[in-house]
């Protein structure tokens, strides 16, 4: 690992099949701790497949992996032990209030009775749930329900946090909730492993990330880093004045760039990936009387979509 922290999921050569589909083809992970790692790829590409092996709850026909210090396949009960996970629905009972839910979740997981109170009250604090304690969680907000799904991961104080698609359905508000208690999450030091496919929150939210497609990862990196590998990290966007200019904008984007430039007819818009970002835009603006020629750094969208095609 080139960033150098002590890892605490190592995932070698994992396959999984289901009948003649292979959610799993290979798959490869490196998860330093204290790190929120992102796992980002369409439906279908194997994300919550991996989470369902890492967690114990499926066992992979193939392929090693290991989860703060135990092996998936040989000592389950020792994973299951050090790990939180946050499936794509919340868990919660909406009859019981946010209280009664987290002292249900200890008591569950073996705490006693004092113990299992004393925790409850100390993440809904840390959630920002303590006003609401006593209220039905079906009377919670979406955000709220998340945050009390999190906190319910919580009840053990995992080494590893997995959430698999925790933002899926939520509205915005809802959804800067959820990514605000996983930035405090991981400012405490908790490992999180985050599935999603939600490019935006990947890049707000991952220290590194994995893309997955086809049951393996594609490429790796931090957010900036997958940027930067695409066409060295540099896009040209020019805006023409009128939609027979469009035609004429593409070609000389096709010129001197390595790519087929992307055109929008609704914004006038035609950009594409330069590598000589200056002699680009010398280019463009000496040969074509454009609105407006602009530089800018790609999107994780972009990188997304090359890389999955």
């Amino acid at each position: 690992m080139a960033y150098g922290e002590k890892l605490v999921v190592e995932v070698e050569g994992l396959r999984k099949s289901y009948g003649e589909t292979a959610a799993l083809a290979g798959l490869d992970l490196a998860v330093a701790g204290g790190t929120v790692f992102g796992l980002l790829g369409p439906n279908g590409a194997g994300k919550t497949t991996a989470v369902s092996v890492l967690t114990t709850l499926v066992r992979a026909d193939a392929g090693r992996a290991m989860v703060a210090g135990a092996d998936v396949t040989t000592r389950p009960g020792a994973v299951r032990e050090r790990i939180g996970l946050v499936g794509q629905h919340a868990a919660v009972d909406e009859v019981l209030s946010g209280r009664q839910n987290l002292v249900l979740f200890g008591r569950l997981m073996h705490l006693g009775a004092s113990r299992a109170r004393a925790r409850a009250e100390e993440l809904l604090e840390r959630f920002g749930l303590a006003d609401a304690a006593d209220r039905p969680a079906g009377e919670y907000s979406g955000g709220m329900r998340r945050r009390l799904d999190l906190a319910a991961g919580l009840i053990r104080s995992p080494a590893v946090l997995f959430l698999d698609e925790p933002t899926t359905g939520l509205d915005p508000r809802s959804r800067s909730e959820v990514w605000d208690a996983v930035r405090a999450l991981a400012l405490d030091g908790t490992t999180v492993v985050l599935t999603t496919q939600y490019l935006e929150e990947a890049d707000r939210l991952a220290d590194r990330i994995a893309v997955v497609d086809g049951g393996r990862v594609v490429a790796e990196g931090s957010p900036a880093e997958l940027k930067d590998a695409l066409a060295a990290g540099d896009w040209i966007e020019v805006t023409v004045r009128e939609a027979d200019d469009l035609a004429v904008a593409a070609a000389l984007l096709a010129r001197v760039s390595d790519a087929e430039p992307d055109v929008d007819e609704l914004k006038l818009l035609v950009s594409a990936p330069v590598r000589d970002r200056m002699g680009a835009l010398a280019a463009v603006i000496g040969e074509l009387d454009a609105e407006d020629v602009a530089l800018r750094r790609p999107t994780l969208d972009e990188v997304f979509l090359e890389l999955t095609k």
